[in-house]
């Protein structure tokens, strides 16, 4: 199925997207100078949930009261927020956030591999075959070959970026599965809710009661990674998907990483190796090839 066309106001929502979550790698690894992995994901879920109510019940929407609904949103808050989240800050303790934004967009390589596993009309032909392939080739390009013979923290840390890239991609066919009944903004709060009702305690037990006492640069980072980069995305994400289909969501993740590099270099000083570079592109090359627009426009032009 083709894509649908996108409008000069979803070109925006879709660039806008792209820049805030872009950088929201950078906010996190700022927050993570000062705080803890689970804590600086604490604050990420706890204050995105508590403005995603506040919008839920500002627009008047029906709140869910079945143990069955809240048991998919818990579920959707393990594979969305609580592992991933976890997993990607305590990678970005030991890895670049350009390079943790070039293996985050392999989620979109998973995801089609995690759906043709699970539905019936997501089966993975030829072209979808090769994308899919391409995808993982350039992770490994990224990751870059000395990571495959002996594994240290940096390694470790990428691997941690790919496993909740894996996460992310479950989620996406449970949602499909479980939670395609619902409003989008009452699915992201209770997921969000859910989420906060694992990380806290956990937080509490593994690093210690979450702390307010931060620096100034630190709520700044929190308040964009948690207010922009989580709740705001979510709604602008939904509003996208509705307005310019799944496939054209797929753009995105190829303009997070340079927003996320850039921000990194200037910011941070980082540099990336070439072989993350090649990784990108060769990544990239999937993503356009798993989303078909270009396999479509050749064949609809035909031989010159």
């Amino acid at each position: 199925m083709t894509p649908l066309s996108l409008s000069r106001r979803a070109w925006i929502d879709l660039c806008l997207l792209a820049l805030i979550w872009g950088g929201s790698f950078l906010s996190i690894r700022i927050a993570l100078d000062e705080l803890a992995p689970l804590s600086a994901v604490v604050h990420r879920v706890l204050w995105a949930a508590a403005i995603l109510w506040c919008v839920v019940f500002f627009k008047g929407c029906t709140i869910p009261k079945t143990w069955r609904v809240w048991r998919d949103f818990f579920v959707m808050g393990l594979l969305n927020n609580v592992l991933p989240f976890t997993l990607m800050a305590w990678g970005q303790l030991h890895i670049e956030t350009g390079l943790t934004a070039i293996l985050n967009a392999a989620t979109a390589i998973w995801g089609v591999l995690v759906a043709a596993l699970v539905f019936s009309d997501e089966r993975l032909g030829p072209r979808r075959a090769i994308g899919v392939v391409l995808g993982f080739g350039g992770v490994v390009a990224a990751i870059g070959p000395g990571a495959l013979t002996g594994l240290d923290v940096s390694s470790w840390a990428q691997i941690a970026v790919i496993a909740g890239t894996i996460s992310y991609a479950l989620a996406g066919s449970w949602a499909r599965a479980a939670l395609a009944e619902h409003p989008p903004l009452v699915a992201a709060a209770g997921m969000l809710t859910c989420a906060c009702l694992v990380l806290v305690p956990l937080a509490h037990v593994v690093e210690g009661p979450l702390r307010l006492a931060l620096a100034p640069a630190t709520w700044g980072a929190i308040a964009y990674y948690s207010v922009a980069a989580t709740a705001l995305a979510y709604v602008l994400y939904y509003r996208i998907l509705a307005t310019a289909g799944a496939g054209n969501l797929l753009i995105v993740t190829l303009m997070i990483p340079p927003v996320a590099i850039v921000l990194g270099a200037v910011v941070r000083a980082e540099t990336l190796s070439p072989s993350a570079y090649l990784g990108f592109a060769v990544l990239g090359v999937g993503l356009v090839v798993l989303d078909g627009r270009l396999c479509h426009v050749l064949a609809k032009k035909g031989p010159q």
